[in-house]
């Protein structure tokens, strides 16, 4: 019995997988890395902006107490809003909302407590504008800070 031998005519007939493996990782990595990074770059500007709003309501109610009269406590408030924005980059466009506690309308009584709620919307990275039907694209995000009028305040002008 003669032994067998390949045939060259298959080995010519078969295509060459040389460098075909660099070429399929190259694609594969591409098209799981490019989402993987928007999402990652989403992920931080979502977390920024909470980070913003959650300390610009906090400092908003804390210059709200600290102020002499309700003029000056709102306008205080809106102030450190717009600071602490700028500070990480947001867009000063924003709600705020402030609730006074036990009487509604007499918010630097004493001992009593400013609940300041500051909103914004988060607009994500890198979306064309071609894709904002009617707003930008964003997340909104909203975050309520509470502080207590002292005690030792003084009485506000009636």
């Amino acid at each position: 019995m003669a032994p067998l031998r390949p045939s060259t005519e298959k080995r010519t007939r078969m295509p060459r997988d040389e460098g075909s493996a660099a070429l399929e990782f190259i694609t594969t990595g591409m098209i799981l890395l490019v989402p993987l990074v928007y999402l990652t770059l989403a992920i931080a500007a979502v977390q920024g902006g909470a980070l913003a709003v959650e300390g610009a309501a906090r400092q908003a109610a804390r210059v709200y107490v600290q102020a002499v009269d309700e003029g000056a406590a709102d306008a205080a408030a809106r102030r450190a809003v717009e600071v602490a924005l700028a500070d990480h980059g947001l867009a000063p466009e924003y709600e705020l909302a402030v609730h006074c506690s036990p009487t509604p309308g007499k918010c630097l009584d004493r001992l009593g407590s400013v609940t300041v709620t500051v909103g914004v919307v988060v607009t994500l990275p890198l979306v064309p504008s071609v894709l904002d039907l009617r707003a930008p694209l964003g997340v909104p995000l909203e975050a309520t800070a509470t502080q207590r009028v002292s005690r030792f305040t003084a009485d506000p002008a009636p």
